[in-house]
């Protein structure tokens, strides 16, 4: 076999835990990371371990009872045992879907009658999708919303209305402009599991889902709205308010030492910060109107730009 497709890192660039409680969300294939599968006649180091990690998940895919899906489990396991591996420069743990890109490749190559991204992708077809992916993606982090996977497999911006209501979207053509979404690298690993569980946990609190209610999810939606019609200004605006909620509601899952850097921005004007996935480590995505000044600001942290205004 020679080397498969490759398969995109995504970017929610808003829904982060609103999604789980039915806000909008938006995410986007983020070309810079990308990953494929390949196979080496000896495996050794990061090629060994990824093999092992498969293995692992075949066994995980043998016992998946679903109607949804089904998997040539042979040409799987003949594979695997010939050195297949994933190869990957999408970071793990750093909320830009490391295991997305896994899930995505593994259904490409070896799921029976799957829906191809050639199809007619009718919101019935892509929620079927988000809700196989999200049974193949729940190996590796308990629940998930199958999101990731999707975004990778179909290499398309794709929003969410609610749980039950996925599409695909234009996102407006990147401009030229001042303003920008960045990613800023916190150097430290984040696990999806623990920081969702504690979200569920606060969730149990009448005070905490009220905010989330009145508060989280109307920025949330509004942020949407903004991007997707280009309406630059609103969406600082929006992305401002966002950024407030997080800081004085989702402590726990910024880093300490950025909880002051976040303020910093909100106060100044010059950034805004929000959780990029589950948090806790990882990537905090930034937005700015003028990316230079952010850059001036934050010149102390590694930036990576994704999209420009």
């Amino acid at each position: 076999m020679k080397r498969g497709p490759l398969f995109y890192a995504k970017i929610l660039l808003f829904g982060e835990y609103g999604i789980i409680k039915d806000s909008k969300g938006l995410a986007i294939p983020y070309n810079s990371y990308k990953g494929a599968f390949k196979i080496a006649n000896v495996l050794e180091g990061k090629q060994l371990s990824s093999n092992q990690n498969l293995v692992k998940y075949f066994h995980y895919l043998k016992q998946l009872d679903s109607d949804l899906v089904s998997f040539d489990l042979d040409q799987l396991e003949l594979d695997l045992e010939n050195g297949m591996y994933f190869e990957s420069s999408i970071p793990q743990g750093y909320g830009v879907g490391s295991s997305g890109a896994i899930v995505a490749a593994i259904y490409d190559q070896y799921a029976e009658d799957k829906t191809t991204v050639l199809e007619n992708l009718t919101k019935e077809k892509l929620l079927k999708l988000k809700t196989v992916f999200g049974l193949m993606e729940s190996f590796f982090h308990g629940t998930s919303s199958g999101l990731d996977p999707l975004n990778s497999y179909l290499s398309l911006p794709i929003l969410i209305q609610s749980k039950d209501d996925v599409e695909s979207v234009g996102i407006p053509y990147q401009q030229n402009g001042k303003g920008a979404v960045f990613l800023l690298d916190s150097k430290m690993i984040g696990e999806t599991e623990p920081m969702v569980n504690l979200f569920m946990d606060k969730m149990k609190n009448e005070g905490f889902r009220k905010m989330i209610r009145e508060e989280f999810v109307i920025y949330t939606d509004a942020c949407v709205d903004n991007f997707l019609h280009g309406d630059a200004k609103s969406l600082f605006g929006n992305v401002k308010k966002l950024s407030k909620v997080v800081l004085e509601n989702f402590k726990p899952m910024i880093p300490k030492q950025f909880h002051s850097l976040w303020k910093k921005g909100i106060d100044s004007n010059a950034y805004y910060l929000k959780l990029c996935g589950s948090g806790g480590g990882g990537y905090i995505l930034g937005f700015a109107a003028d990316f230079e000044t952010a850059k001036m600001a934050l010149s102390d942290h590694d930036l990576e730009l994704v999209y420009r205004f």
